[in-house]
């Protein structure tokens, strides 16, 4: 997942506002008790959601993918008074950990935490997204988007996680590809070709894709 030396990635990281102690404690936690820690976001994501939340200022946040709440808590960090996150997870045994972190950040009250198949809970939800962060399973990116495009409010933005899939996605001509590989470059490119969106894709971390709303 790392696409630049070491050096310049600590020096990134010195250059980014500290994480607070519970950030921290997630960290920790997570990489002491669940499987795959590669998964959370980290400190340069997490600033990066925090940051474009605030700039946004949107009212209503879907998350599709919460892990063990780090990116979730940065993003609710930067909701103004009255906005909300609904936050989707099918892993119901980070349940009680997650819950804890939500509640230990004093923000409990501005996250919508549900546990389910998203596929099945975003018909559900009522009214429109002026955010969404997809960081879930793969092989869904492109179901998830096919969701959620419509119902994100003009200006509103879709981020995608993991997009470069650790370099995977530079495919040679006539290999074969993994189906997370497959999915990922079909989502990219499907994005690419959205007239409905404006979009560029960011090298942070494992990649981002940002599409905005026209």
């Amino acid at each position: 997942m790392e696409f630049i030396p070491a050096e310049l990635l600590a020096y990134c990281e010195s250059h980014t506002s500290e994480e607070d102690d519970l950030l921290k404690h997630i960290t920790r936690e997570t990489h002491a008790k669940v499987l795959m820690p590669r998964m959370l976001s980290g400190k340069l994501q997490g600033k990066l959601l925090e940051l474009f939340t605030k700039m946004l200022n949107p009212q209503v946040i879907l998350e599709i993918g919460t892990y063990t709440g780090y990116s979730g808590i940065c993003m609710a960090r930067g909701l103004g008074e009255k906005g909300k996150l609904i936050t989707l997870d099918i892993n119901d045994e980070l349940e009680p950990m997650v819950r804890g972190f939500f509640e230990r950040s004093g923000l409990s009250t501005k996250i919508d935490y549900r546990l389910g198949n998203a596929l099945e809970t975003i018909p559900q939800l009522e009214g429109n997204f002026d955010m969404v962060f997809i960081d879930a399973d793969k092989f869904n990116y492109i179901n998830y988007y096919n969701l959620v495009v419509d119902r994100v409010n003009t200006g509103g933005i879709i981020l995608a996680d993991n997009v470069l899939w650790s370099g995977k996605i530079l495919v040679e001509p006539g290999k074969k590809t993994d189906k997370d590989t497959q999915a990922l470059l079909d989502y990219n490119q499907m994005v690419q070709n959205d007239p409905r969106v404006e979009n560029i894709l960011l090298p942070i971390r494992d990649g981002i894709m940002m599409a905005r709303k026209l």
